[in-house]
Order: C-alpha cells, then sequence, then structure tokens
C-alpha cells in the first residue's frame, strides 16, 4: 500500500531549505520550480519529494550556473549531460579551492606581519637567521619612473595575484653604502605558485642585519647609517642586496605608522 504523501506549505518549505518565499514565488513564476499543488485557495503546496530536486537546483546555483542553464537541465534530465555538468564543475570547485588556498596564504602572511608590527617601535638593529626565499624581480629605475607608477609596471611583470604577496624594492649593499638611493636594483615579491624560470632572485640562507623603520622613507638613508656602523662595530661584513619591505601597509593609513624592514646579508669577519 501506497504511503500518502505529506504536502507542504510554500511558508513550511520555506523554512525547511531556510529560503524566503519570495525565492519559490520568483523560481515557479518562470517555471523553474513549482509547487505540487495548487488549492483553489491559491495556496501553493509542495511534496516532501520535491526536496531533493530544490536542493539540486541550489546547489547548481551556488556554481554559477544561470537559471536558463538550470532549467534546460531540469526539465531534461539524463545521464550523459549529467556527467558532463558533475565534470566541469568538479573541474571548476578545484580551480576555485586553489586560488582560495592561494588567498588563504597570502592573508596569513599580511597577519603575521601585521601581527609582528605591533611591538615595533622603529629603529631596532638586530641579528636574525633566515632560510632561503625565492623572490621574483624586475628593474625599475626610481630617478625616471614615477614611484606610483610602479603597480602598474609590476602587474604586467607578475600579474595581479603575485602582486598581493607585497612589493618591495632592492639595492646592492655598495649602493647603500655609497647613500646612491636613486639606483635601485629593482623591485621584488616573494614568489609562490608556480616560479617561473627567468628573474629570479635566490636571497640565500644565513645571518641577516635586520632593522626597521617606523615612518617616512625620508628616513631611510640615516636607518642605513646606522646599521653599517653597527656592522663595523660587530666586525660584520654585508654583502649582497639590502631588501626592503613594507611590513604593514594594508593596514595603517598614516605615514607615521608606516613600518619598512630592511635585511642585509651579514657574515663575520
Amino acid at each position: 500500500m501506497k504511503k500518502s504523501t505529506k504536502l507542504l506549505t510554500t511558508a513550511e518549505f520555506a523554512k525547511l531549505h531556510e529560503v524566503n518565499k519570495r525565492t519559490l514565488h520568483y523560481y515557479d513564476s518562470i517555471g523553474l520550480f513549482s509547487p505540487a499543488q495548487k488549492g483553489e485557495n491559491q495556496y501553493r503546496y509542495y511534496e516532501t519529494s520535491q526536496n531533493r530536486v530544490f536542493e539540486y537546483i541550489r546547489m547548481l546555483k551556488e556554481l554559477n550556473m544561470s537559471m536558463a542553464e538550470i532549467k534546460e537541465y531540469i526539465e531534461h534530465p539524463n545521464p550523459k549531460d549529467f556527467l558532463q555538468l558533475a565534470n566541469a564543475k568538479i573541474s571548476e570547485i578545484d580551480r576555485q579551492m586553489e586560488k582560495l588556498a592561494r588567498t588563504k596564504h597570502i592573508l596569513a602572511v599580511i597577519k603575521n606581519q601585521t601581527e609582528s608590527c605591533e611591538q615595533l617601535k622603529g629603529g631596532e638593529i638586530f641579528l636574525k637567521e633566515c632560510e632561503e626565499e625565492q623572490y621574483l624581480t624586475t628593474p625599475y629605475n626610481f630617478e625616471e619612473e614615477f614611484l606610483e607608477e610602479a603597480f602598474a609596471h609590476v602587474k604586467e611583470v607578475w600579474g595581479l595575484e603575485q602582486c598581493r604577496m607585497g612589493i618591495g624594492s632592492y639595492l646592492s649593499v655598495e649602493k647603500a653604502e655609497k647613500g646612491e638611493f636613486q639606483e635601485y636594483d629593482g623591485l621584488f615579491t616573494p614568489a609562490f605558485g608556480k616560479v617561473p624560470k627567468k628573474g629570479v632572485l635566490i636571497k640565500p640562507k644565513g645571518t641577516y642585519l635586520c632593522a626597521y623603520l617606523k615612518g617616512s622613507w625620508n628616513a631611510l638613508p640615516k636607518l642605513y647609517e646606522k646599521m653599517f656602523a653597527y656592522a663595523k662595530e660587530k666586525k660584520l661584513r654585508l654583502t649582497g642586496f639590502a631588501y626592503e619591505w613594507g611590513m604593514n601597509d594594508f593596514s595603517v593609513s598614516k605615514d607615521e605608522d608606516y613600518i619598512t624592514r630592511i635585511m642585509i646579508k651579514a657574515e663575520q669577519m
């Protein structure tokens, strides 16, 4: 004996699926999903057997399918089209998950940098052991080109997603010691994801002399002087490049709160 099917009012069906009643009315008006029965009083009634179909429709909508595409499939379901649809959407979800994982990584890096800035006053100079890092680099002449145009430049070279990692600048130790701050060697960003074969600079593993500047970049030359004086006092040889990196540019609005980190490889004489 067949059991009688329970009927749900529009309000009951909407509550069960956690949607607004207007959504059900709209789906009915476009012929996408209609109640099983309509009473003489124009009340709509849904059967419990419609629950799964409705959730499939919601799932397809969450996968960015248009109403027309969903309607077309719902009206003509078949295994071939379903498998094709499922394979395409699974691939799309995989790509979205990979992108979200990259976004999560970038956000975690920015978060950690911002947290580390909370205790900094600026002017700190110390030695730190660092692991090897890979940097994407591009030449940039600060004397001939406007700093405001740097983002447009690196976007073309690295792409938008890589730029979200941040943009630093680097110059040789020799230039820094001479105070040649208009002749930077270029811009860099920490590489993540697929690393290209060209334009990659390896920041070697080892001991680095680190310093933090709080405030305007105009004070950088003075901080460099202090770093070289510190190295001389401690009998350290500074080699390679000086890497300048903005630590909290995403979380501050005033120049006086901006923190720049400088790192230079140091070796005991």
